[in-house]
């Protein structure tokens, strides 16, 4: 097979493997933010600005590769 033929798998892998990741991610992190809130209320405040934040951080990396995925099924650069 020539790798033009196995453009997209590889953009099925960047954007399926990209948002397996994010979702884990905040998953993980969203229960450790409850667990520690539950443990100690008064952090909920303070940590809750660094959730939201690492959150879009999370999510922006899917977006990138989403966004290069796309590009690289549409315009074909490797042609």
């Amino acid at each position: 097979m020539e790798g033009i033929n196995l453009l997209p798998l590889a953009v099925g892998h960047m954007i399926g493997l990209g948002a397996i990741g994010s979702c884990l991610g905040v998953g993980v992190m969203a229960s450790k933010y409850l667990e520690a809130s539950a443990r100690q209320p008064e952090m909920m405040e303070p940590l809750q600005g660094k959730v939201f934040l690492l959150v879009g951080v999370l999510d922006g990396a899917f977006i990138i590769a989403t966004g290069i995925g796309l590009w690289f099924a549409t315009a074909n650069p490797f042609k």
